[in-house]
């Protein structure tokens, strides 16, 4: 299988990119920060340098996608942006920033690439949201603008699963809870997660792989806690 996952250079989008290759499956990250990844061995692994809060660094990202592969089969969308500060005191371009990682890039992203997407087998989106975005959810001081974004996720899941269900595409979002990465450290200093970075990556590579059999539109919790 040909899977796109963005944000893959750390935490959950590093494990589960490894677990893919480590299956034989051609993996395509994209991702700001390509260190991590270069160290590793793999011949299926395709690292390309992407700011997802740039349209022309994604359209550069799809053409060489475009150069490597004709059809794609999973598309996860990882990456995410984070701010902590109280309401009134996010400026507009830290806000726009979490905007356009969490919600324009997946919209984009995914955009660019629909042609390829359920050519030969059913296709699978997935976009990796929050508990702090689903609706009647404990909600947190300081993280106004990124629930947000994670809500408006759910939103766009459930707009786009209706628009691609004759394409042979399935959409669905899947709602973490605690795991113990930079990015819960951000939210919430000190706290100590249930769950470590590898056991949520390998929820989510079983899921990518056979979800779409049973869900599509869905938001899904995933999680054992709160936050």
């Amino acid at each position: 299988m040909n899977i796109i996952i963005t944000g893959a250079s750390r935490g959950i989008g590093f494990e589960t990119a490894q677990l893919f290759l480590n299956q034989g499956h051609q993996v395509f990250c994209l991702t700001r920060n390509t260190e991590t990844l270069h160290a590793l061995n793999f011949s299926n692994l395709h690292t390309i340098s992407t700011d997802l809060s740039s349209t022309e660094s994604i359209d550069a990202a799809v053409t060489i996608i475009k150069s490597k592969i004709n059809t794609i089969d999973v598309v996860i969308h990882n990456a995410g942006s984070i701010v902590n500060k109280p309401f009134d005191k996010i400026d507009y371009q830290e806000l726009e920033i979490v905007y356009k990682v969490n919600v324009f890039a997946p919209y984009y992203l995914t955009q660019q690439l629909l042609h390829l997407l359920g050519r030969h087998s059913k296709a699978h989106i997935i976009h990796i949201s929050s508990m702090g975005g689903f609706q009647g959810s404990s909600k947190f001081p300081g993280l106004s603008a990124y629930s947000s974004s994670k809500a408006a996720v759910s939103g766009l899941t459930e707009c786009m699963a209706e628009e691609l269900k004759d394409k042979n595409i399935s959409v669905n979002c899947l709602a973490l809870g605690a795991v113990q990465t930079e990015m819960l450290e951000a939210a919430f200093p000190g706290y100590q997660a249930p769950l470590q970075p590898i056991q949520m990556a390998e929820y989510i590579v079983d899921f990518a792989l056979k979800g779409h059999l049973y869900y599509n539109g869905k938001i899904l919790p995933v999680s054992s806690s709160t936050p």
